[in-house]
């Protein structure tokens, strides 16, 4: 039996950290696609990414390329690990095919108000897209610390198939048939998570963030509900799970972005300090748009996105919400 053959489409740290994943059992080739000649050059010559995962190991079994179309010849799946909003740059060569493409991003579009499995749906049949999604730091993935996460597609056949590529023994996969609300969680979960952040970098202490994760749990819920996804997902790894971890976790870029915002720099600041994509930044804009579109309440969400777009001052968004009306939980 010939080995199996993946692909990895992004070498930031979470792509490169899944490819880790997927090659640690030694049952199969990841080709790790990276963006240009000089960045593999550099991982193949040091077997590790210094940049995104300085100190890590590569095994043999993970190649590095910057030629995606000879990365993707003959593969059994590909893993889809860069920001949502380069979709288009890249998923229309994937669209022939058999394979499951797994898409590991996490974001809404911020023209579009498209989800993740959307965004693939536009170049994929769905009968071959998968999400993966859930708390997740991509350093703690790629030391093989204990990690559970969910794997949704139209059917939990097909998120089985492709969470079994993953065998990692510390990498526990749960299944989910709900595509919309491990989409909406992975997403939303980041807006709130910048305004943990903020709370963090304004001095408040351990019950403003409790109260951001609580109702912004809510409102992740109230969201997805009205796009078609079920509550019970978001009360799971890629809802409340995913939430927790990113509003509270060191390593949370949106919430190292949220303390910088909250101690006076600039949003192009705060990005350039954080050092890598800020999805929720987009994500805000288009959580925004959807709450005016679906008349749907979101006022933690829609707060945020007032700050970062410079709509607002942060002392006037806390004032303002701490003096709604008072109202049922």
């Amino acid at each position: 039996m010939s080995r199996q053959q993946v692909c990895v489409l992004g070498a930031g740290s979470w792509g490169t950290a899944l490819a880790l994943v997927l090659a640690r059992s030694g049952a199969r080739d990841v080709w790790l696609v990276a963006r240009d000649e000089a960045q593999v050059a550099e991982i193949a010559a040091i077997r590790e990414n210094s940049r995104y995962l300085p100190g890590i190991h590569l095994p043999d079994n993970i190649r590095i390329t910057a030629d995606m179309a000879h990365a993707i010849a003959g593969i059994d799946a590909c893993v889809y690990a860069l920001p949502c909003i380069a979709v288009d740059d890249y998923l229309p060569q994937l669209a022939e095919g058999d394979f499951p493409v797994i898409a590991a991003c996490k974001g809404l579009h911020p023209e579009t108000l498209t989800r993740s499995d959307e965004m693939l749906a536009k170049y994929i049949a769905k009968d071959r897209i998968a999400l993966l999604s859930g708390p997740s730091f991509a350093l703690e993935v790629a030391k093989g610390q204990p990690t559970a996460i969910t794997m949704a597609a139209e059917n939990l056949e097909l998120a089985a198939a492709a969470a079994a590529f993953f065998d990692d023994t510390n990498f526990r996969i749960y299944l989910s048939d709900d595509l919309i609300g491990v989409a909406m969680g992975g997403a939303l979960k980041n807006v709130i998570a910048i305004a943990a952040g903020m709370a963090d970098g304004l001095g408040f202490g351990h019950n403003s963030v409790a109260a951001a994760v609580t109702r912004g749990l809510a409102e992740m819920a109230r969201l997805t509900v009205a796009c078609g996804g079920e509550t019970e997902t978001l009360m799971g790894l890629s809802g409340l799970g995913d939430l927790v971890l990113t509003c509270t976790g060191e390593l949370s870029r949106n919430r190292q972005f949220g303390i910088a915002i909250a101690r006076g720099q600039s949003c192009e600041a705060a990005i350039e300090q954080v050092g890598q994509v800020v999805e929720g930044v987009r994500t805000a804009r288009a959580a925004n748009q959807l709450a005016l579109k679906l008349n749907v309440e979101l006022p933690l969400m829609q707060s945020v996105h007032r700050v970062v777009s410079g709509e607002l001052g942060i002392h006037d968004a806390v004032a303002a919400l701490m003096a709604r009306p008072e109202r049922p939980e």
